[in-house]
């Protein structure tokens, strides 16, 4: 039998861990649910809602919103959202559809989930453009397309040269890069998530780091305004944008797993949020600073 004063210790013990797990449980709640916050200048609503493991999005030359939900096993795909709100699936059985880009008069899709085909969508037709190993972000200059393979220290730097149906590697030993983009006036940028930096690509040179210090850098976007950065962190996710002078601006804070980032038009942009299930759309207020 216990002593009084034993018991008196192990019921307090008790208490304390008790109180331990509530306070954990607590946060953890705090976290899923604290709300996004924006920058003074913008606002942002939420756009489109109930998409589970949301991904990547692109706009194509008519308005037309595509959209990839990042199941894997061939359990993904890729929807085009109507006028009408509806959802008309273009691609199915992917495996983590995870980076979209117009190419050529189409929709170009890479697959996250292990060695598989580039595909690419065109009125209805899906054509195999090259194989790759967990490609995640794409990008393309008009002509070439680009992506990277989200591989632990053995990811790559690919260019597909449709003439020549040829694929070279521009980058190799890459650790985990998701993102890349390319801006305005050419230059390449991706994303390398585990060193938590981007990297400008320099043909012929070895590549500079553009910003350090991210956390868990994804997905990219680069326009006359700079360069458009998201983190996918479970909890506590930013958007920010390097401008032209070289400042950071955290635009979004409090996202959980953001994702692809596009505009749709001038100071209005759509972000994908995971985390949520959901895409936000993002404005410019007339007085914004940055």
């Amino acid at each position: 039998m216990l002593s009084f004063p034993l018991w008196i210790k192990i019921t307090r013990l008790r208490i304390a861990l008790l109180l331990l797990g509530l306070g954990a449980s607590s946060f953890l709640t705090w976290q899923h649910y604290y709300p996004v916050q924006a920058e003074d200048g913008w606002s942002f609503k939420v756009f489109l809602d109930d998409i589970p493991k949301v991904s990547a999005m692109v706009v194509d030359r008519q308005g037309n919103l595509y959209i990839s939900q990042e199941f894997n096993t061939q359990k993904g795909g890729v929807f085009r959202l109507q006028a009408d709100g509806t959802r008309q699936n273009i691609m199915t059985g992917l495996s983590k559809p995870d980076g979209l880009v117009l190419f050529q008069d189409g929709v170009a899709a890479g697959q996250e989930g292990g060695k598989h085909q580039l595909l690419w969508w065109k009125e209805g037709k899906i054509d195999q453009l090259f194989e790759g190993n967990s490609i995640e972000g794409l990008a393309s200059d008009g002509r070439h397309l680009f992506a990277v393979e989200d591989v632990k220290q053995h990811g790559r730097l690919l260019k597909y040269d449709p003439e020549t149906k040829e694929t070279t590697t521009l980058r190799d030993g890459l650790d985990e890069p998701e993102g890349i983009t390319i801006c305005p006036d050419g230059n390449v940028f991706y994303t390398e998530k585990k060193k938590g930096w981007i990297k400008r690509y320099r043909p012929g040179g070895s590549d500079e780091i553009a910003v350090r210090s991210l956390h868990a850098p994804s997905f990219l976007m680069c326009n006359n305004e700079g360069l458009w950065i998201t983190e996918d962190l479970t909890h506590g996710a930013r958007l920010l944008r390097l401008d032209t002078s070289g400042a950071t601006h955290i635009i979004l804070k409090n996202l959980r797993s953001a994702q692809t980032i596009i505009s749709i038009a001038p100071g209005h942009f759509l972000i994908a949020e995971q985390g949520r299930g959901r895409i936000l759309e993002l404005n410019r207020l007339a007085n914004a600073k940055h």
